[in-house]
């Protein structure tokens, strides 16, 4: 798969100019009955009012280069080949949520506060959009909630120290503890996750990256009320709807996922939901036409606008 990926970039790098802008055009008269769909996401992405200066920003598209984080590079590349080399921007990679002075593609963003400044782009999705097809029924899951993964940061410990050990959770560390060995769990598959009916998505540095594949499996998602979002529009999913939210100290979790136990009618609308909001996504066809309508919209409020588009 991997191969499959850098194979197609290199593909796309000896692409001529106006087979990018026939593609557009095709996609645009295939998906021209979503236009407000499309326009909504834009906005959330796009959160400018006016035009703004960005001065000479980070590069052009003509002087962009790999620069670490190649995942990032490539996937922000696949999309700058329907605009012109001269059009300038600024990026910001990795797992970062701070807000530039300028407006500035990022991956994710804090759901609070100003964030204006901070573009959402489709970053780094190899990793963070990956979905699943889940042939076990809810009711056929344990009745038990699941989590495996790194815990370093101040809220995934306090987690682990609220929750490793409760009968209703099979929680695991991934990596190495000096401090508590016994929270060490051998490496579990996303398919023996699914074997239970909730699956805990813990927000890291950022998002929460096993969020995406979750929502579109057959257990619920819960979670403590997210702070930051991505491409997925976090900020957009509704507890009690989406997902099942717990209070950050955990303190609620028993009470929650037995009330779910006991009402498993309501788990499966929850689950129902969760797929209905990440179908769109799974669209490979449509996501290309939004992450280049929200490049386009970009430009436009930086002073750079495409003739002719």
């Amino acid at each position: 798969m991997k191969l499959l990926y850098y194979a197609k970039h290199f593909l796309l790098s000896l692409t001529p100019k106006f087979i990018f802008l026939m593609r557009k055009k095709k996609i645009e008269g295939r998906y021209k009955h979503l236009s407000e769909y499309i326009s909504s996401r834009v906005d959330y992405y796009v959160k400018l009012e006016s035009e703004c200066d960005i001065g000479n920003g980070k590069a052009s598209i003509g002087e962009y280069k790999r620069n670490g984080f190649t995942s990032y590079y490539l996937d922000l590349k696949e999309f700058l080949y329907f605009f012109p080399k001269s059009f300038r921007f600024s990026y910001y990679f990795g797992d970062e949520t701070h807000i530039e002075a300028i407006p500035t593609l990022f991956k994710a963003r804090p759901v609070d506060g100003d964030n204006r400044n901070s573009i959402l782009f489709k970053l780094d999705k190899r990793r963070h959009f990956r979905f699943v097809s889940d042939t076990l029924s809810f009711a056929d899951k344990k009745d038990m909630a699941v989590f495996r993964g790194a815990v370093t940061q101040p809220h995934r410990i306090r987690f682990m120290m609220e929750m490793f050990g409760h009968p209703l959770v099979d929680a695991g560390q991934s990596n190495s503890s000096k401090d508590h060995p016994e929270w060490q769990k051998p490496f579990m598959s996303i398919s023996d996750q699914l074997q239970y009916k909730f699956v805990i998505c813990l927000e890291g540095n950022d998002v929460a990256s096993n969020l995406k594949w979750a929502m579109s499996s057959n257990s619920v998602v819960v979670t403590p009320k997210m702070k930051y979002e991505t491409w997925f529009m976090e900020g957009t999913l509704t507890a009690g709807v989406h997902y099942i939210e717990v209070k950050d100290d955990w303190s609620d979790f028993e009470e929650k996922i037995r009330y779910y136990l006991e009402h498993p009618k309501e788990a499966e609308q929850i689950v129902k939901n969760a797929h209905d909001y990440v179908a769109p996504f799974k669209d490979e066809k449509l996501e290309q036409l939004v992450c280049i309508k929200t490049l386009e919209r970009y430009f436009e409020l930086t002073g750079q606008r495409v003739e002719n588009k």
